[in-house]
């Protein structure tokens, strides 16, 4: 494969790897956010009698007897909370820490495996994103895309660019062939 005439700034030597630390950086920090979610959830849902006393405590905060609407909405809460909705989003929320631990970690280690995991599974989430912001638009969202589909390209360019890794033992056999 030839090299192309101009190489980007951005995938020159020493500011790839910085992109690269970064890319993987916000992926571990997201993992952790969102293995401090899914272990709220299930830690939560498995306390009863402190989602009560949450619930009471809050009952007396907002003068809920006057609320219907509050009444309501906390009514709701507990019907999610006792049906396991929240259980099952802790271990979807436990689940996803991992891929994100180890899309993380292994680009941070600069693992080609890991970086064509991170590209598939980021543009995969590029739809749900483009819907959601379609139905509830926010600047937030609009930001998480903007980052994912730079991700997703930045990646892409360094996979092209970066030749794959010559297994060790086949060196000697290519050293015969040509």
């Amino acid at each position: 494969m030839s090299e192309p005439a101009h190489v980007p700034v951005i995938l020159q030597e020493p500011r790839r790897h910085r992109y690269l630390k970064l890319i993987a950086l916000f992926k571990i920090g997201k993992g952790v956010l969102l293995l401090l979610l899914g272990i709220s959830l299930l830690f939560l849902n498995a306390r009863t009698r402190w989602m009560d006393l949450l619930s009471n405590w809050a009952a007396d905060e907002i003068l809920m007897e006057h609320s219907k609407p509050v009444v309501y909405l906390l009514h709701k809460l507990q019907a999610v909370l006792a049906g396991g909705v929240l259980r099952a989003t802790g271990f979807l929320a436990l689940f996803y820490t991992a891929i994100l631990f180890t899309e993380g970690i292994g680009v941070y280690l600069e693992k080609r495996w890991a970086e064509l995991l991170m590209i598939f599974a980021t543009a995969a989430l590029i739809p749900v994103e483009v819907r959601h912001i379609w139905h509830h638009p926010s600047l937030a969202a609009v930001l998480i895309l903007a980052v994912n589909c730079f991700i997703v390209w930045f990646l892409y360019f360094v996979l092209r660019r970066k030749p794959s890794p010559v297994p060790p033992q086949v060196e000697p056999e290519l050293a015969k062939i040509s």
